[in-house]
């Protein structure tokens, strides 16, 4: 007898606080019961659950590891399939390729990949060995979701993924949500200062996120303008914190640079910056753009994947050549000298992300990539 509701089985490299993970909390939390949910992170974090609402029907395989040799890894993923027997298999970036690939030669269940960015090691360029196997293990998808126009490019004319499969899918953002006020309190060790001008980001502490250049970037900053009372907060979680902070020590930045460490609620947060700052060596479609925008905030930023495109028009000058380090530099200087600018920009960027990329547009688009049409 079939399920009187859908069955998708996500299969993540990791279900830790990160932009991926969060986008399928928002997903699975909007969509409520219209769906019944198992998730398996392949490293064991599922740390993003706390997101999670009540009100969903979702199973984590906290005991379940894929591992050993590819056919061991293969295998293994074929009989999980079988196992969980899910109407539809939804596989997310390179880390769960094995499973991808298991599915593609004995397909147990409709495969819809998604996939959002790529980790340092292809910041610049694609490794030749993943760009086969992704053209192995996708051969047979359904569908191919990304939410970047240069992901769209990479997967039609380097992975050879029939364009009419690519589905373009853009994140959104709870607009509503994160225009709110900030809320006292709610970063550890942050107490705005008067006359303070607080620069930050949020996101996990990972290598391609290339937070020491945000760092450098911001000391030349405050040295160049010695009059201005300047801090730089980074919200988020992850295995640099350590290297980050001897780099902040280092530097004598102890009083000025604040790991604030993850962020439960970052709507409530976001509104006590002035700037937000990306400095990523590689991105795609950035969530935490596109809330920064929603919150009213400039964004300087380097044009790594859609960063450049997704900003308003008046915002874009301030998105700089990736790896251009010197000029991210400028552009911050310029952004904390002129207070006219930083409203000007941000006024145009809340309009703009919410006529632009706005949740609904997304709700309505994975409705009909997880079969909820109607919902």
């Amino acid at each position: 007898m079939p399920s009187p509701k859908p069955h998708l089985f996500h299969v993540i490299p990791s279900f830790a606080h990160g932009g991926v993970p969060i986008r399928i909390s928002y997903l699975v939390n909007h969509f409520g019961t219209a769906a019944r949910h198992t998730l398996l992170s392949m490293n064991g974090d599922y740390s993003c659950r706390s997101r999670l609402t009540d009100h969903v029907d979702i199973k984590f395989l906290e005991d379940v590891r894929i591992s050993g040799s590819l056919w061991q890894r293969v295998t293994s993923a074929l009989a999980l399939i079988r196992d969980v027997s899910p109407d539809v298999l939804l596989t997310y970036q390179w880390g769960s390729v094995e499973v991808a690939l298991a599915n593609r030669f004995f397909p147990l269940a409709r495969h819809i990949h998604l996939e959002s960015g790529f980790g340092p090691e292809e910041a610049v360029k694609q490794i030749p060995r993943r760009v086969w196997m992704r053209r192995l293990a996708l051969g047979n998808v359904e569908q191919l979701v990304v939410p970047s126009q240069s992901l769209v490019s990479i997967a039609r004319d380097i992975w050879k993924i029939p364009n009419e499969k690519i589905n373009y899918l853009p994140n959104g953002v709870d607009c509503e949500k994160y225009a709110v006020s900030p809320v006292p309190g709610i970063m550890p060790n942050f107490e705005k200062q008067a006359g303070e001008i607080t620069l930050g980001t949020m996101t996990p502490l990972r290598a391609e996120k290339n937070l020491p250049r945000m760092i450098r970037s911001f000391a030349a900053c405050a040295e160049a303008c010695p009059n201005y009372k300047l801090r730089l907060v980074i919200m988020g979680e992850g295995q640099e914190r350590a290297a980050l902070e001897r780099q902040i020590a280092a530097l004598g930045l102890q009083d000025r640079v604040l790991l604030a460490g993850h962020i439960d609620q970052p709507a409530q947060a976001l509104g006590w910056l002035d700037i937000y700052l990306i400095s990523s060596d590689t991105e795609q479609m950035p969530n935490s753009v596109n809330q920064a925008m929603a919150a009213g905030l400039p964004v300087v930023g380097l044009a790594v994947g859609d960063v450049r495109h997704i900003v308003s028009a008046v915002n874009k000058p301030f998105i700089v050549p990736a790896g251009d380090e010197e000029a991210f530099t400028q552009k911050t200087i310029m952004m904390v000298r002129d207070k006219l600018k930083r409203e000007e920009i941000g006024a145009e960027n809340q309009a703009h992300v919410k006529a632009t990329y706005d949740q609904a547009f997304m709700y309505e688009g994975y409705a009909k990539v997880w079969g909820l049409s109607g919902v």
